[in-house]
């Protein structure tokens, strides 16, 4: 007598975005000697992030001269173009900027360069960066200890007049939004201008912890957010996460198991451990990856994003 077993189809596994933000405002060039620059280093860190399995690179750019950052449109098309020749890899563009430029300077790069993705901050906050003075003690340009000293008096400006501004000027370039949310309050403003169909889902919300003024890093803010963003935007969003500092991996890693894609990136977090800087974005990205492997979760492609995000696609952009 022989017997059969029906073998049970398996599962797919869940695609997971992972996002690399290869350089920002928040950190100023001396802190870490990976933290790239000039045009060609922020290209060569961009274009290893994106072999590392990143689907997704967040730009800013700086002078290379100081490494102060700057909005300057022509900045960003020094190194866009091979970026964009080296990989598949999503461009999105920051529209925050510095919080110490105005909205109008802040959204150049986008509104010229039409990426497929822009980040978007979607609320005015606190932003203390003043607490790395007390790590930091020595800085090569007199700008950098001058920026986080400022940040104890400073609020970044983004009203819903300076929102609106935003989302309209580049309503004709196709170009979709990281909606990033520092804080609970952030989620509510998403809703208000997606009722008014000022905004259009798939919505690609990014959750925001550890920043000085906005939530914090514990596992309850993480379900918190997570719960309010199901509440208000049920299947029309898709959820990522980004830790600051020392909370990036771990953050990203809670999120990954709680149906979320991450962010990591030289801009968040300049640590790859405890007390070790990281050598470079591709580094992060790799330690991430090696995390959604031992979740048994696969890292989205490129277009794989593309496809999550209803993105326009490579070819349809200004560089």
């Amino acid at each position: 007598m022989t017997s059969t077993t029906a073998t049970a189809a398996k599962p797919a596994a869940r695609k997971v975005i992972i996002t690399c933000a290869v350089t920002g405002a928040i950190h100023t060039p001396t802190m870490s000697p990976a933290l790239p620059v000039t045009p060609a280093e922020i290209a060569a860190a961009a274009i290893g992030a994106a072999e590392a399995g990143a689907a997704i690179l967040h730009l800013h750019a700086r002078d290379p001269r100081d490494g102060h950052p700057t909005q300057d449109p022509a900045v960003f098309r020094e190194f866009l173009p091979r970026i964009k020749q080296a990989t598949s890899a999503v461009v999105n563009l920051t529209t925050g900027g510095s919080p110490y430029m105005s909205v109008q300077e802040r959204l150049q790069p986008a509104l010229q360069c039409k990426p497929e993705v822009a980040s978007l901050n979607m609320g005015s906050m606190n932003f203390g960066l003043f607490p790395m003075l007390g790590r930091y003690k020595e800085f090569k340009h007199a700008w950098e200890r001058e920026h986080l000293e400022k940040s104890r008096e400073l609020v970044f400006k983004n009203t819903f007049a300076d929102i609106e501004y935003i989302l309209s000027s580049c309503r004709d370039n196709g170009t979709r939004f990281e909606f990033e949310c520092y804080d609970v309050s952030h989620l509510y403003n998403l809703a208000h201008f997606l009722d008014r169909k000022l905004v259009e889902p798939p919505l690609f919300v990014q959750t925001v912890f550890g920043i000085l003024g906005g939530i914090g890093t514990h596992p309850e803010d993480l379900v918190h957010m997570k719960r309010t963003a199901d509440r208000l935007f049920g299947k029309d969003y898709a959820w990522s996460v980004l830790g600051a500092g020392r909370s990036q991996i771990p953050i990203a890693s809670m999120a990954a198991a709680m149906g979320g894609n991450v962010r990591v990136g030289l801009e968040d977090s300049l640590w790859i451990g405890p007390g070790q800087l990281a050598e470079s974005n591709a580094a992060q990205v790799q330690k991430i990856r090696t995390v959604l492997q031992g979740l048994s979760l696969e890292v989205a492609s490129p277009d794989e994003a593309r496809a999550m995000l209803h993105l326009k696609g490579g070819d349809n952009v200004a560089f």
